[in-house]
């Protein structure tokens, strides 16, 4: 399975990605080896992913989400309510 996925940082920013191993990506972030840009705001929390069965559809959803403003993402994530109960699903 393919995943995007969004995580709120320390600051309250957002960081968009994508993985083929959600809860293995989350915790590499969290050590501080994940993205340069998350490296600085740890810890970080899930609060929404998609998954897709095909690498190119994952990543073309990431290239979309990446081009949302901040409120947008934020919009997004509070649609399916998912901001506090992702991460028991993992």
């Amino acid at each position: 399975m393919n995943y995007v996925y969004i995580l709120k940082c320390r600051d309250g920013t957002f960081y968009t990605g994508y993985t083929n191993n959600l809860k293995k990506r989350i915790k590499t972030h969290n050590s501080g080896k994940g993205a340069k840009y998350t490296r600085g705001r740890i810890p970080v929390k899930l609060v929404y992913f998609e998954e897709y069965t095909s690498k190119k559809e994952a990543l073309h959803r990431e290239y979309v989400i990446k081009k949302m403003t901040h409120e947008d993402k934020f919009r997004l994530i509070k649609s399916l309510n998912l901001e506090n109960a992702v991460i028991k699903k993992l």
